[in-house]
């Protein structure tokens, strides 16, 4: 069976569309493979699949193999260098070439250690999107043909081991969601009565607004209906802070996650803010940037244009106390999302998620 070899599988729920249940997917996979877990996402949105574009693999296709289908390979398990630019704890950087940090100078005058190099684990993912000709190819199924396809990639995907399988559903409580339900619990079973089950429980997505907490408590009671356990909520679009000058506004409102969660006795996991640059990574694979970047150079002729940026592949930024490669935005996006101001948030997240799982299967 496809899901032997998986330790945990965690649901993303939400009784309500466009709260960005697929964008925390992706960023609670990311995450979770910068803390070097082995992570699969499950994308059952089957009329709305946006995990392949998220993921900046639109052009992938799934591969037939012997018992089953091969999930697309986002990145292996790797290690990953400093990010070039960014502040160290211990006041390094890397170098230009992304590969050989360099030591700075302590503040004692001293030359600070090398940090070590952070492994990661690898990424798969699996879309309907996938298996559609072009990102425009509609779905057009009645329930009885959506409930078997959810099924069939329950069943016939040939994952390779690993630590967290992150299923990423589609809003409200329809057939899908029952299928799914009734699937997991009866094929996620483990090998004897003492072993922790595979379902881990379910993380449910939210955006601040009353109108959308509303729907999304019926997703909790679901939960509660089919024997789901809910690991905690996560309250998406809560706030917005500029880049340019560092003031938040609450664009949605804010924390009506928060109540709804102490109102049903399940954790707040917590709020992620609106972050341009987190579009920007996803849509344009640019690395993110923040703070006043230093002034353009005034216009000049196309050819020293070319020679300067082929001379000069660093920028100074926020008074000379960062540098950033603005050459290299090419390379994986688990690199480049942790220049983004959102991996700190789902770094907690995840660490709590961690937590509740990993220890309470320990502890039985």
């Amino acid at each position: 069976m496809s899901l032997d070899d998986i330790k945990h599988i965690i649901l993303i729920l939400s009784g309500k569309g466009g709260v960005g249940k697929s964008s925390v997917t992706t960023q609670l996979a990311l995450s979770l493979s910068l803390a070097g877990r082995s992570v699969g996402i499950l994308d059952i949105d089957l009329t709305g699949p946006s995990i392949p574009r998220l993921l900046g693999l639109e052009d992938a296709k799934i591969t037939q193999a012997p018992g089953g289908w091969l999930p697309v390979e986002v990145h292996p398990s790797q290690i990953l260098p400093h990010v070039f630019g960014e502040p160290s704890t211990n006041g390094i950087e890397a170098q230009s070439d992304g590969r050989n940090p360099r030591p700075l100078p302590a503040a004692n005058g001293t030359t600070a250690a090398i940090p070590n190099p952070q492994p990661i684990g690898a990424l798969h993912a699996i879309s309907l999107g996938f298996l559609l000709p072009s990102r425009s190819s509609a779905v057009v199924w009645r329930g009885p043909k959506k409930t078997a396809m959810v099924r069939q990639f329950l069943t016939d995907v040939l994952w390779p081991p690993l630590d967290y399988l992150l299923i990423d559903t589609p809003p409200g409580t329809s057939d899908e969601h029952i299928s799914l339900a009734e699937t997991l619990l009866q094929q996620a079973s483990t090998p004897s009565p003492s072993s922790p089950p595979k379902l881990a429980g379910a993380v449910i997505v939210t955006t601040p607004q009353a109108v959308a907490v509303s729907d999304v408590r019926k997703e909790l009671s679901f939960c509660r209906k089919v024997g789901i356990g809910v690991l905690g909520v996560v309250e998406n679009m809560s706030g917005y802070v500029c880049e340019c000058c560092g003031e938040e506004t609450n664009l949605f409102g804010k924390g009506g996650g928060r109540v709804m969660a102490q109102d049903f006795g399940v954790r707040f996991l917590g709020g992620v803010p609106v972050d341009g640059q987190w579009s920007v990574l996803v849509e344009e694979g640019s690395r993110p940037r923040y703070g006043t970047v230093a002034p353009e150079v005034d216009e000049v002729e196309d050819e020293q244009e070319e020679k300067d940026k082929e001379s000069d592949s660093t920028q100074v930024v926020n008074g000379g106390s960062d540098v950033i490669n603005i050459e290299q935005d090419d390379g994986l996006l688990v690199d480049k999302y942790r220049s983004c101001s959102l991996h700190a948030t789902f770094e907690k997240i995840i660490s709590q998620l961690v937590d509740i799982v990993e220890n309470r299967h320990e502890t039985g």
